[in-house]
């Protein structure tokens, strides 16, 4: 089997590769592949050159795709998809292990999260009002008048 075949195989592996784990990166170098095997059909390159061939390709393909994806950006019905503790901005949360010294933890939902703020006992209501790291941070909801 030819070279030019086992680039443009590599190619194909390396998109169908990327269906099965998108990343969107490999769909790149098995383009880049598949340019290196369709190169090498029409012109017989030396192994070194193929792999020049590749390597310029792969570039070009990464740097094209890169551009094209800064250009349309994937927009989301839900933008705090991936922001677990900016959803939570705005929740009232119960307070599991007392906040002392401005530390404890509050349940959310069916899980525990560590939190700050002010010092409270366990069972008081409380607002998440921002995030540190994976760290909420709540303050003590005002009595309603």
């Amino acid at each position: 089997m030819g070279d030019a075949w086992l680039w443009l195989i590599a190619g194909v592996a390396l998109a169908i590769a990327e269906l099965i784990v998108p990343g969107v990166f490999l769909i790149w170098l098995g383009a880049a592949a598949l340019v290196t095997g369709t190169v090498t059909l029409a012109l017989p390159l030396a192994a070194p050159v193929q792999f020049a061939v590749f390597a310029i390709s792969a570039c070009l393909a990464v740097l094209g795709g890169r551009s094209v994806m800064r250009r349309s950006p994937i927009i989301s019905d839900d933008p705090l998809l991936n922001e677990r503790t900016a959803r939570l901005i705005g929740k009232r949360v119960m307070v599991v292990e007392p906040l002392i010294g401005g530390e404890g933890r509050v349940r959310v939902g069916d899980g525990v999260w560590s939190a700050i703020g002010t010092d409270a006992p366990a069972g008081t209501l409380v607002e998440v009002i921002g995030a540190d790291g994976g760290r909420l941070v709540v303050e003590p909801i005002p009595p309603q008048t």
